[in-house]
């Protein structure tokens, strides 16, 4: 809200250069702001009573901007990378799906580990467990068990996470 918006009776004022004005009338704080040909902007409507700043709104609003879009950068997404398995996979190829998990985890992401079962591989669903069991001690000591294996329809997945 600015200048005529603000219909608090009594708020807290901030001069231009960031000094306590103290807690006055909201018209009195509106005749500060025009004398000094600047707007009043209620910078924290919450608090009791209100806080109003004496300040150029324009230039707020692209400072707002600004911060925003420097927030925005430093944000990293996480994405969720999948290492598929099958019942029957060899030492070998399950210690290459380790390594490629662990560059996954190192970059940073997220792996979900999904153990694939097809025709009668669904008749020994318990007894494959020890895969995704085996992957994640393998993955120990760069990664913790997120979510545990569950069956869901075919597939039997597990996600993994970077330790902390």
């Amino acid at each position: 809200m600015i200048n005529g918006q603000i219909r608090d009776r009594e708020i807290r004022l901030i001069g231009e250069n960031g000094e306590q004005l103290g807690i006055m009338s909201s018209k009195e704080a509106m005749r500060l702001a025009q004398e000094a040909d600047l707007d009043l902007v209620k910078v924290a409507p919450k608090a009791q009573p209100p806080v109003c700043k004496i300040i150029d709104y324009g230039k707020y609003r692209y400072e707002l901007a600004r911060k925003e879009k420097e927030a925005k950068k430093k944000q990293k997404t996480v994405e969720i990378k999948e290492v598929r398995l099958s019942p029957n996979i060899d030492t070998n190829d399950l210690n290459t799906k380790v390594n490629s998990a662990k560059k996954f985890i190192g970059k940073g992401n997220k792996v979900k580990v999904t153990l694939r079962f097809r025709g009668r591989e669904m008749a020994h669903v318990q007894q494959s467990r020890h895969i995704l069991d085996d992957f994640a001690k393998q993955l120990a000591d760069v990664a913790s068990i997120e979510k545990q294996p569950k069956l869901e329809g075919r597939n039997m997945s597990m996600v993994l996470t970077e330790k902390r």
